[in-house]
């Protein structure tokens, strides 16, 4: 990989902090484009392509089939790599200036509804032993405070303060942010932990909170497994992953009438505007109730 490539993804990792996957992406994206530039445009090096360059590029992509979600974002990394660049006066132009991203539509997001959620978690009988303790704690913390999967594999034992019913979550970009629990899951935290202790006494990672059934911290296809494992019971939902518990914490809170800007705080978003996304779903919870509540909706 060319020597700019690696000094704007040490740059990326150590000064912006951006995520582990946020890095691999950013990555595999730069090192694509490198690849059709040494055989398409017969150039061998990111930092001389032009406009040109990087719309045939992007021709390419959209001719191959690739989703236009994912082409905005491979977008997205060459306007922050040639950011970069012109910052560190690598370059005086920046070739992407003219590179309009593409036209998608908005998905809603996908979120379990309230009657399955809470057959779930009050109906539904998780096994006594480790693991299924392990496994309601996962599924009450993911859908009662909205934290992201990695913020859920990052909580540390420590980061649990029972009696002020709060977590410390940190978020992206290392951003730490306090987050209340339901009152309910404080039993379950203590059982889990009791739980804990006696199935591997000191040989579990102490340090952090969730861990798997060997005693080490819980790792993301573990956490998947158990949402989808769950979900499969309460939902026919097509995907079935931690974010969209996350979503259904956001939808839910929405539909009961909470403010935007608490659920922007609750959730970690920078802006209000990705926060905006959940009031979609609101609108259409409205419309249902209207259409069949309302005598001249029909």
């Amino acid at each position: 990989m060319e020597t700019q490539f690696k000094t704007f993804l040490e740059h990326i990792r150590y000064e912006k902090r951006l995520s582990h996957h946020t890095l691999t992406a950013y990555q595999k994206d730069l090192e694509q484009f490198a690849d059709f530039l040494k055989t398409e445009a017969n150039r061998d090096e990111a930092e001389k392509a032009d406009f040109l360059n990087i719309r045939s590029w992007i021709v390419s992509l959209v001719e191959a089939g690739l989703d236009k979600t994912s082409v905005n974002r491979k977008i997205a990394t060459l306007r922050s790599y040639y950011g970069f660049l012109l910052r560190r006066k690598v370059i005086t132009d920046d070739p992407t200036l003219k590179i309009q991203a593409l036209k998608t539509s908005k998905k809603l997001p996908v979120y379990v509804e309230e009657k399955p959620m809470e057959s779930l978690l009050e109906e539904f009988e998780f096994s006594n032993d480790f693991a299924g303790i392990r496994d309601k704690l996962v599924l009450e913390l993911l859908y009662g405070t909205g934290i992201r999967l990695a913020e859920l594999i990052g909580l540390k034992t420590t980061d649990v303060n029972a009696y002020e019913r709060t977590i410390m979550v940190l978020g992206k970009r290392n951003k730490q942010r306090i987050v209340p629990v339901p009152q309910t899951l404080l039993q379950l935290l203590q059982d889990y932990l009791q739980q804990k202790e006696t199935e591997f006494g000191g040989k579990a990672d102490s340090l952090y909170l969730i861990v798997s059934d060997q005693g080490i911290q819980a790792y993301p296809v573990l956490i998947q497994r158990i949402v989808k494992k769950y979900l499969n019971v309460v939902t026919t939902l097509e995907k079935k992953s931690p974010h969209v518990l996350r979503h259904t914490f956001a939808t839910h809170l929405l539909n009961r009438g909470a403010d935007l800007n608490a659920i922007k705080d609750l959730l970690g978003h920078s802006s209000l505007a990705a926060t905006q996304i959940y009031t979609h779903n609101s609108i259409e919870t409205l419309k249902k109730a209207y259409d069949q509540a309302h005598p001249k909706a029909k």
